[in-house]
């Protein structure tokens, strides 16, 4: 609940309440067996080839004629050769895995095979050479350490001209220069909106006087991780440890230049593993000091592995701090290592760990939004996935780490149990994950359905003439509503729906009569983030 009011204090100012608007149409999906349909869908999925063979060979498989299916494999295998002659591996293993989970009968018959891939792709890729930790001094770990700079050029407040900079932390991955930092660090020099000058520099911990200039390689906004490039000889090269070897009261150190303080180093432990700061993963809680100038130096163990990468720290909470499991790291750096942004995949649904007796026991589908790949493919709510590409999913967790190992862009094999207990498998296409996904699904349902992943409560109208009148009719326990003291059966009278400017947050202006407070009749003003953990 406090989380709430903080979300509506900080937001209130940028919302003013308007009418409720709602899709002109809500996909559904089609009946192939009708023959004008499956015309259409043939001619659709002959204009998708042109700009996507993955998903157009996806769309074939889900329409299942023979003739369509050949096309669009010709097509993938044409384009998979083609990145194979220019060795964009990272590429040509997601269409190899696409073509696989498709069911490709000539698969055997490509140039490279699913392990050659592997080893690919990842053979150059900073930082993911097996080298082991070194035991060094202290002093040498912070030898492979950077400063970030970013330089902004001048910032006038008061007719006062004023030297506007950004001040991050990184450290080297390989000997020739490749360095990890966090992407807000850097995010002005990637982001297209803004229009100011920027120019990357770092300075070597031995070397506090020189800015040597930098080059953004690769970045992904969602995990906060960036790749940069400087030409200088490491003098200190970092390996890459397992944040899975780490636990609650184990030591660690970072090492960064909070607030400018080049080569600064701290110590402290563990205190927690499973934070929920991500929308696409859990994040480390250390209570080693990171201030502003941290953000994106090393956090290693006592033998200098790397385990996780400063990102975060609340500045008026002594000892409350967080960094971002390696792991994340080396599952993104291939992509990072190609050049760009990293896209996320996403199957467009939402939903929770299913628990049975205590136990993990899959990923309950709650909400499917519609034209997503899930609604596509035939899962619908209440089915529990329970395995995508034959590895076992048992928790949003466990389906959030095989995502990481997947491509935007991708197909993949899930098997869920239905609500009936009925197994089955179905193939299902992963989406780029767009920055708000509670906002494209409030673009895409109607508004009873889209509040369940909003706001955590799913309502059904009760009258013929109104569309403001809705009842509850169920509830997700820890969800926005839940905190905010929603109940089944509520009557809510929705009178205003807004966001802020970047879509981020949902405001809704209701009248509500919630039994929890007497049926009080009673006005909510009610925030809630467009994205979460929850979305998949």
């Amino acid at each position: 609940m406090k989380k709430n009011r903080l979300l509506f204090a900080l937001c209130a100012g940028f919302f003013s309440c308007t009418s409720i608007q709602q899709p002109n149409q809500v996909y559904s999906r089609p009946d192939y067996t009708a023959e004008d349909v499956r015309k259409e869908e043939i001619k659709r999925i002959d204009e998708l080839r042109e700009q996507n063979t993955v998903e157009a060979l996806w769309r074939a498989k889900l329409l299942d004629d023979a003739e369509t299916i050949a096309a669009c494999e010709a097509a993938v295998v044409a384009e998979y050769q083609k990145d194979l002659e220019a060795e964009k591996w990272y590429e040509a293993r997601r269409l190899y895995r696409s073509l696989a989970a498709a069911q490709y009968k000539d698969i055997a018959s490509l140039e490279k095979q699913s392990a050659e891939l592997d080893a690919l792709t990842v053979a150059g890729v900073p930082g993911l050479a097996n080298v082991a930790a070194r035991a060094e001094r202290r002093a040498t770990y912070i030898s492979g350490t950077v400063t970030i700079w970013v330089d902004r050029g001048l910032k006038v407040q008061n007719g006062v001209g004023f030297a506007d900079r950004v001040i991050g932390s990184g450290f080297f991955i390989s000997k020739d220069g490749y360095i990890v930092t966090n992407h807000h660090v850097i995010e002005d020099l990637v982001n297209t909106k803004y229009k100011g000058y920027a120019r990357l520099y770092i300075k070597l911990s031995g070397d506090s006087d020189t800015r040597l200039p930098a080059k953004v390689v690769g970045w992904d906004p969602v995990v906060d991780l960036a790749l940069i490039k400087a030409e200088v000889d490491a003098p200190y090269v970092f390996s890459l440890g397992s944040s899975e070897d780490l636990h609650v009261g184990d030591r660690i150190y970072a090492i960064g230049s909070p607030i400018g303080l080049e080569s600064t180093l701290t110590s402290g432990i563990v205190s927690s593993v499973d934070r929920k700061l991500l929308t696409v993963g859990n994040v480390i809680q250390i209570d080693a000091a990171i201030n502003s100038g941290n953000s994106g130096g090393p956090c290693i163990d006592e033998h200098g592995a790397v385990q996780a990468i400063a990102f975060a720290g609340m500045l008026q909470y002594e000892g409350l701090n967080f960094a971002i499991p390696v792991e994340y790291l080396k599952a993104v750096l291939p992509a990072l290592y190609s050049g760009g942004k990293y896209e996320h995949p996403w199957l467009c649904a939402y939903g929770h760990t299913r628990r049975d007796l205590g136990k993990d026991a899959g990923l309950a589908v709650q909400y499917v939004m519609p034209g997503g790949s899930l609604s596509r493919a035939g899962l619908q709510e209440d089915d529990v996935i329970t395995a995508m590409n034959g590895q076992p999913v048992d928790s949003l967790e466990a389906m959030q780490r095989l995502l990481f190992q997947c491509s935007a862009k991708m197909i993949v094999e899930i098997r869920a149990t239905g609500a009936d207990g009925e197994e089955k498998s179905v193939l299902a296409y992963l989406a780029e994950r767009p920055k708000n996904p509670g906002y494209k699904v409030y673009q895409s349902d109607i508004l009873a359905h889209s509040f369940v992943p909003i706001f955590g409560m799913k309502l059904v109208r009760v009258s013929t003439t109104s569309s403001r009148k809705y009842a509850v009719q169920s509830v997700i326990r820890g969800s926005v509503a839940d905190e905010s003291g929603f109940s089944e059966n509520d009557p809510v009278d929705v009178q205003g729906i807004e966001f802020n400017e970047d879509n981020s947050v949902i405001f809704l202006q209701a009248y509500v009569k919630n039994s929890k407070k007497g049926y009080l009749d009673r006005s909510v003003g009610m925030p809630a983030p467009l994205d979460s953990p929850y979305y998949f």
